[in-house]
């Protein structure tokens, strides 16, 4: 066991009605597709399968009546992925009510840190 301190940070998880589910899973997804311009290598980097990584982004689509994410497809200048206007916001949105979120926690997620045994 080493006496460094593990990260712990707050991961929200939010609803927006019956049809919008928004997590960490989908945002990290998110980010690697930002990063990759790949759903494929996206996944790749998360270790989930292409299908699952389709079907999280087709959630988000279908939630929000509009896509997340536009695809090229391949050909002479090959193919790829990127975010919408709309994904790029999301992104941004929850990323910045991450760190204000932990930000404003930092007394109990050092409290918390404390009473883990590690």
């Amino acid at each position: 066991m080493s006496n460094a301190k593990t990260a712990i940070i707050v991961r929200p998880r939010i609803s927006i009605g019956d049809s919008i589910s928004i997590g960490p899973g989908k945002i990290d997804l998110l980010q690697q597709i930002r990063e990759t311009h790949s759903i494929s290598a996206a996944g790749r980097a998360l270790g989930i399968p292409y299908k699952r990584a389709w079907l999280l982004i087709d959630s988000l689509n279908q939630g929000f009546g509009e896509p997340v994410v536009a695809t090229i497809s391949g050909g002479k200048g090959g193919g790829g992925t990127s975010l919408t206007p709309l994904g790029e916001a999301l992104l941004d949105r929850y990323i910045a009510l991450e760190e204000r979120m932990n930000a404003a926690s930092v007394k109990e997620l050092d409290a918390l840190q404390k009473l883990a045994k590690y």
